[in-house]
């Protein structure tokens, strides 16, 4: 991949602002889930699946995103995606019947992982080799920030003028940012991709190709240990400190990962590789896991545990480009990221539900602690195995 010389902070922000959105197809629906259970009284249990089947579309799809992203360009899909999840919000905004809100979910999980995928393997091409440490960080923020401004703002948004009006005006805010990228991606960004889409077969070995290859597979195989417990911790931590604390806890954690992410993270990176700046933050949140095993309910240990948290959050996107200097390479390896992130925010939840109710709170931190030793595992083996390869 060609170095530039300087980085456009400005078309950064707005790539940044496209995950915005599509952590937002997320949030939309688990903000308001109270609300979605009386606007489908009769969904019982169902209705989960409103929150989860993107997730289940980035498990099946993931690394196949990558691939087509790759092969048909970065830019043109960006803006389909974007302009596809504006048409889908628009849509939502009926409040349609059950079967056909979740069918809408489907075609909003192509959109959300097409973003994922384009989205920071642009910035990577737009940016300096020496801001990469920082934007790639940047993006690494996208889905607690976008969770963050959509409880803010989106919550009182209903309130006051109903659910339907939070769908508008993600639809509007999409639309806006595919604008201003049609505006802006053209005098950046230059690709000549291949038009000549895989067939079953290519997709089958490419999978092989991507989770064999030490470079464009690291980073997924890391980032599954730590989608495994970030929002399963973030949902069962606050039901551990005294009541008084909770509300502070819920609020402080996920920020707490994006400062960390944003300063220590970022000067970390400019000493370390991305790959040992995950080890470091993995190795502190095993020790801070150990210790809030020792003093559950410990307010402070656990913002601290997102904190170093955010660490192996930041440096997890900003090891793709060091790992794989091709855009399409990265855009394979943002793929594999994206499916192996929803594998893991998939399972994590149910998995330490079930830890927690058949051994308690210390089952659920010895599982937490053995998941990021093996994070720290993985990428030491693959470390090895580049090493190998280059020799």
């Amino acid at each position: 991949m060609t170095s530039i010389e300087s980085t456009r902070f400005g078309l950064v922000l707005m790539l940044w602002a496209a995950g915005l959105g599509a952590a937002a197809q997320f949030a939309k629906f688990s903000v308001i889930f109270p609300s979605l259970r009386e606007l489908y009284p009769d969904a019982g249990t169902n209705l989960g699946f409103v929150v989860s089947i993107i997730s289940l579309v980035g498990i099946v799809l993931g690394t196949t995103a990558g691939m087509f992203v790759a092969r048909i360009g970065f830019r043109r899909l960006l803006l389909l995606a974007l302009l596809l999840g504006a048409a889908v919000s628009a849509y939502q905004a009926t409040l349609p019947s059950f079967a056909l809100m979740l069918a809408s979910r489907v075609v909003e999980g192509l959109s959300h992982l097409v973003i994922v995928v384009a989205a920071p393997t642009l910035i990577a091409q737009v940016s300096a080799q020496r801001h990469r440490p920082f934007t790639l960080t940047l993006w690494g923020t996208f889905f607690g920030v976008a969770f963050a401004i959509v409880a803010w703002l989106g919550v009182p948004l209903v309130s006051t003028h109903g659910m339907h009006m939070l769908f508008v005006a993600h639809a509007v805010a999409l639309t806006a940012i595919a604008l201003v990228l049609f505006i802006q991606l053209p005098k950046i960004v230059t690709t000549t991709p291949d038009r000549l889409l895989p067939g079953f077969r290519e997709l089958l070995r490419r999978h092989a190709d991507i989770y064999a290859s030490p470079s464009m597979a690291a980073p997924a195989f890391g980032w599954v240990f730590y989608t495994l417990t970030y929002v399963s911790l973030l949902t069962l931590l606050p039901d551990t400190v005294a009541a008084d604390d909770r509300a502070f806890v819920i609020g402080t954690m996920p920020l707490a990962g994006i400062a960390s992410s944003m300063t220590l993270g970022i000067a970390l990176l400019r000493r370390f590789s991305a790959v040992q700046v995950i080890m470091i933050g993995f190795a502190f949140a095993m020790a801070i896991g150990l210790w809030l095993g020792i003093d559950p309910g410990n307010p402070y240990l656990c913002i601290a545990l997102f904190c170093a948290l955010g660490l192996v959050q930041g440096a997890s996107f900003a090891v793709v480009p060091q790992l794989n200097s091709e855009p399409a390479t990265q855009a394979y390896a943002n793929g594999a990221i994206a499916q192996m992130g929803n594998i893991g925010n998939t399972c994590g939840t149910p998995l330490l539900l079930a830890i927690l109710v058949t051994f308690g709170f210390g089952g659920v931190m010895v599982l937490v602690i053995g998941c990021y030793g093996l994070g720290i595992l993985v990428h030491f083996v693959l470390q090895r195995r580049r090493a190998a390869l280059a020799v």
